[in-house]
């Protein structure tokens, strides 16, 4: 069997099966809360955006395609080498550890889609508030857009399975010291795979705990991509702007 034996992001975000699991996410709604969201911070024109986390791109090249210079960066080098094809003069990617500062300032940075709360030190948590502080121009707006750790802990699914490009993906679920943990079995070519997902419960107020000590001020709070109040009981989302 083949199994992560690193940090499991680093390992499970630089396989085509991560890629292949959640190739059918909503590119519509993700495009939709990039509109709104640009609105609401009332980005300048040609404003420079960092999207921290950026995959293989597709966020940082619609922002681009909206008239802002952006760039993408991800511990992934394989994510990183795919978006590289797509770059433009004011569109970039780079392999960058979101943990540390970049060395340039932005209009906004964005961490999108769950990309925070990965890491075996939590210490790095603060160190990435810490880094998007430093990446921001002094009327910059840092963005974290996270699960709603209440309602997805109250309404988790135990196990499914979900057939892609005809690859049965068998995913158990389940709340272990503060994680929310997604374990993924497949096979393929006469050949067993298992990764594990490891994913921070945090909450709003663990989010207020750690803006407080690195220094940054919590502006809005959001519960969905159309920027709805958050409830936390029923908002899928949790959107946090701060600078």
């Amino acid at each position: 069997m083949t199994e992560d034996t690193q940090q499991w992001y680093a390992s499970w975000f630089d396989t085509p099966f991560y890629h292949i699991l959640y190739k059918d996410r909503d590119y519509s709604e993700a495009q939709l809360f990039m509109d709104n969201l640009t609105e609401y911070l009332n980005i300048p024109e040609h404003g420079k955006i960092l999207d921290l986390a950026c995959g293989k791109g597709r966020h940082s090249m619609y922002l681009n395609s909206l008239g802002y210079e952006v760039t993408g960066v991800d511990l992934s080098e394989n994510s990183i080498s795919y978006a590289k094809q797509f770059e433009n003069k004011t569109l970039h990617f780079d392999v960058h550890d979101m943990c540390k500062p970049y060395g340039k300032k932005f209009d906004a940075v964005f961490n999108l889609f769950t990309s925070f709360g990965y890491f075996e030190n939590e210490d790095d948590n603060l160190k990435t508030i810490k880094s998007i502080k430093e990446n921001l121009n002094e009327y910059g707006f840092g963005v974290i857009d996270f699960l709603n750790s209440d309602f997805v802990v109250n309404n988790l699914v135990a196990e499914n399975v979900k057939t892609v490009d005809g690859i049965d993906f068998n995913q158990k679920r389940h709340v272990e010291d503060g994680y929310i943990i997604k374990t993924i079995t497949f096979s393929v070519n006469n050949e067993d795979y298992r990764f594990q997902e490891r994913v921070k419960a945090l909450t709003l107020k663990d989010f207020e705990v750690l803006f407080e000590e690195a220094g940054v001020y919590l502006l809005d709070v959001f519960g969905d991509f159309k920027l709805n109040p958050f409830h936390k009981n029923t908002s899928e989302r949790l959107v946090m702007v701060f600078k």
